[in-house]
């Protein structure tokens, strides 16, 4: 634990040992691995040719963990820049290079596609011409606790005009958010940890990292700027009585679940 003195010698400063990066990474792994068992589960050759669409987050993780088994992966983005992630430590190391692609036509070049592009993303027409061997989706919701973001979600469509003998949903809540992303998790992790914090005795304040991440990443194109924002404390307590706050932020994410719903359409 990093701990400083404050404003007077009587007033602490402590810091989580626990950065955003390891947040966004203990979720990710969380989505990535689940994936990872389902597709070793059904035995496919390791030559099989994977499609995963959309990067930010849980794509990125994906094709990262999938890469130490399988030797023909290709991550589609509309959002060129996105490639730079595959260089980062979001969602952990390259075991195998993969090819990282604009051009939506090439995924329907897969005999597995993984669709996380949530909302606003592949819509059902495009899903009707998947003609593929496993077909998994990401469910975009969390919790079921907001009426529009339910009418609005439509992967049960989409999944369900998929031409696939394996078919399965990416599902990860348990933290009370609306939307099952990265983003979302991470967020509502800090904040019920500066709650947290906020109810020990002796506690001043407490402050995060929070800043508009998706700004950086999709308007300013700055992947360096996030990821050097990843690197810093998840949270910082003023406090007369330190204590462990790291502690804190991994009860939030232990409360974290991510499974594979199987779909028999």
């Amino acid at each position: 634990m990093n701990i400083d003195t404050g404003i007077t010698s009587e007033v602490f400063t402590i810091k989580s040992q626990i950065r955003l990066l390891d947040i966004f990474n203990e979720i990710i792994n969380k989505k990535s691995q689940i994936v990872y068992e389902y597709l070793k589960s059904l035995n496919l050759d390791n030559n099989v040719k994977i499609i995963v669409i959309g990067t930010y987050f849980t794509g990125l993780g994906i094709v990262k963990k999938l890469s130490e088994k399988y030797n023909n992966i290709i991550l589609v983005d509309i959002y060129p820049h996105l490639e730079q992630l595959l260089y980062t430590k979001i969602g952990g190391e390259l075991k195998n290079n993969i090819k990282f692609s604009s051009d939506l036509n090439l995924i329907y070049n897969g005999d597995v596609v993984i669709d996380t592009t949530g909302f606003g993303g592949i819509n059902v027409e495009q899903s009707s011409k998947f003609n593929v061997n496993t077909f998994i989706i990401e469910d975009p919701i969390a919790e079921n606790n907001d009426i529009l973001l339910k009418h609005k979600n439509n992967i049960l469509n989409r999944i369900n005009v998929v031409n696939s003998q394996n078919k399965a949903i990416i599902k990860t809540k348990g933290i009370n958010t609306k939307t099952s992303g990265t983003m979302s998790l991470t967020m509502r992790i800090l904040t019920n940890a500066l709650d947290n914090c906020l109810k020990k005795e002796g506690v001043l304040y407490s402050a995060c990292e929070m800043g508009f991440f998706e700004e950086i990443i999709f308007k300013e194109k700055n992947i360096d700027k996030f990821i050097e924002l990843t690197n810093m404390p998840a949270i910082k307590v003023s406090t007369i009585k330190p204590f462990n706050c790291n502690e804190i932020i991994n009860r939030e994410l232990d409360k974290i679940t991510s499974k594979m719903i199987l779909n028999e359409t």
